[in-house]
């Protein structure tokens, strides 16, 4: 953690003010926002080391990259530079969203507060494709399958077995050691399977705080995340499939009374380029 923190203030110095704002300043849309009586702010971490090589990473604790560092890093500069503040933090079990939420506060001077961990939040579970490149997968067994293992809403990819390469160092890593039990561990999982597992600590957890008007800040995965978005939005299961949540860019939720959303996700990033950060995730899948 010290190598990160010493690489998080690296990239501060290189972010200069100006690009600061040419990434963060603008918002999602330049319409005036309006304010619910809650908000709540979600990031997807940053680039990892196997999202850098196109891996399907899944339950797989890969780390951030140097760019990943630096979008944490810039996140954290949106965060302040909009004046958001936090009771609690809420996050998965996996190393890139834990640094990505320990980087963004810092180099957003928040103060210390509590952080919360859960599998619950961790990513979708990728099965037999784990550590497999996604535009060679795509090669083999075609673009159309590959994205039906990625975006479906409810076919999971063929399962993890005992004998693959990644079973023991996700199974038998002491973190879970009082959350799961061997035989608890999902094998793979569609999309309709991760909802199922994120939303009850969704509802259950995070719903809770911000009722008691706790101010939150969820670092979590891609798939995870979409599965948030498609509860708040009511997004039909077709529909989710287009939703690419890029790395390291923060989005923020107002929501009623009733913690519904007034409107969309707003981006904490210009349009331009969190579209050309979502169209680099959808491309991911897609044969090289």
């Amino acid at each position: 953690m010290l190598a990160l923190a010493r690489s998080c203030a690296k990239c501060l110095r290189r972010l200069s003010s100006a690009r600061v704002l040419r990434l963060y300043s603008k918002g999602s849309s330049d319409c005036k926002e309006e304010k619910g009586k809650y908000q709540i702010v979600m990031v997807r971490h940053g680039e990892s080391e196997w999202n850098e090589k196109n891996l399907f990473s899944g339950w797989y604790d890969a780390k951030l990259t140097d760019k990943g560092i630096q979008e944490a890093c810039a996140a954290g500069l949106a965060l302040k530079k909009g004046n958001y503040k936090f009771d609690i933090a809420h996050t998965s079990m996996l190393s890139r969203a834990n640094d990505t939420l320990k980087i963004a506060l810092e180099s957003c001077e928040h103060k210390k507060i509590p952080v919360c961990k859960s599998w619950r939040l961790n990513e979708r579970h990728y099965g037999g494709l784990t550590g497999l490149n996604k535009a060679e997968t795509a090669k083999k067994f075609g673009e159309e399958k590959v994205k039906i293992w990625r975006r479906s809403f409810d076919t999971p990819p063929p399962p993890m077995e005992k004998d693959h390469k990644y079973y023991d160092s996700i199974v038998k890593d002491p973190r879970y050691k009082d959350q799961l039990k061997a035989e608890e561990f999902p094998k793979s999982e569609s999309l309709k399977l991760t909802i199922d597992r994120t939303l009850p600590y969704w509802s259950g957890v995070i719903e809770a705080q911000i009722k008691e008007g706790r101010s939150i800040l969820v670092a979590a995965h891609g798939n995870s995340l979409r599965g948030v978005v498609k509860h708040l939005e009511c997004i039909s299961d077709e529909g989710i499939m287009g939703l690419n949540l890029p790395t390291g860019i923060p989005f923020v939720y107002q929501l009623d009374e009733n913690l519904k959303p007034i409107g969309t996700l707003k981006f904490l990033g210009d349009p331009e380029t969190v579209r050309k950060a979502m169209d680099a995730v959808a491309n991911q899948g897609k044969a090289k």
